[in-house]
């Protein structure tokens, strides 16, 4: 899938724009959180699943159908990038704070590098920026195996949706990071879009859709290689999940009118 969307499009400045402008969104809310997490959270364990969760957003197996489903298939290159934006972000940051006490930085940035995904990109780049012709029967087969693995990705998530039980969500946990995840960072990411950038229109309403995305189901993964609460963990995506489908045409909207 990563492979298929990354060679659809050449390079454009857009391009290389649009995940550099995704980090630095939340990494700036990020900033916030630190400063008032403390106050919020008596449990120290709370706290690190809402630094490490909050902005860990379903860019691949949401972000990328709904791109497809808003925007058509030129979404896919910007889709798939900022998907490999949030993969770093996740497995630097986010795992520092799933695993504060027992974490070593070094190993984190090592890990990134035994992910297949990570490779598949840079070789997808690589054929992308050398302009290496691709077949268009292999293109197919890419774009059929695009599809298929989006499929089976949305599978897997309401597979661990099923697992929570409504009576055990951590509510307060639940809200607090659903607050960051659905308003605090795509009013942050619409501020600086829209004063530090002069991104396009389609690629502006990409980058903020994806800002906008629920809580991921890796999010549960990290929780449980660490032993922080991985039901609580798993609650907290079904409440993020929950929120989003009930403020998604608002979020449509927003984006109209402050992009389109």
């Amino acid at each position: 899938m990563i492979f298929w969307g990354l060679t659809k499009e050449p390079i454009n400045y857009e391009f290389i724009l649009s995940p550099i402008f995704f980090i630095f969104c939340m990494a700036s809310t990020l900033l916030l959180m630190l400063l008032y997490s403390k106050f919020i959270f008596s449990s120290k364990t709370d706290e690190n699943i809402f630094l490490a969760t909050a902005l860990i957003g379903n860019t691949g197996n949401l972000g990328i159908p709904l791109g497809i489903a808003l925007f058509g298939e030129q979404s896919v290159p910007y889709t798939s990038i900022i998907n490999i934006a949030n993969i770093f972000f996740m497995y630097t940051i986010s795992i520092y704070f799933f695993a504060r006490e027992q974490f070593n930085f070094k190993q984190s940035l090592k890990s990134i590098f035994k992910i297949p995904v990570i490779w598949f990109a840079l070789l997808a780049l690589a054929v992308n920026y050398y302009k290496v012709p691709i077949p268009k029967e292999f293109d197919f087969a890419l774009e059929m195996g695009a599809y298929t693995s989006l499929t089976l990705q949305l599978i897997i998530f309401g597979t661990y949706l099923y697992s929570v039980k409504i009576k055990t969500i951590p509510w307060k946990l639940s809200l607090q990071i659903s607050f960051v995840k659905h308003i605090l960072l795509p009013i942050i990411g619409i501020l600086i879009i829209i004063s530090f950038t002069n991104l396009n229109s389609m690629v502006a309403s990409i980058l903020i859709m994806e800002l906008m995305m629920p809580l991921a189901v890796n999010n549960v993964n990290f929780s449980v290689i660490y032993n922080t609460k991985p039901t609580d963990v798993a609650a907290t995506i079904l409440v993020s999940s929950a929120i989003f489908v009930a403020i998604l045409h608002f979020y449509i909207e927003i984006i109209n009118y402050f992009i389109g």
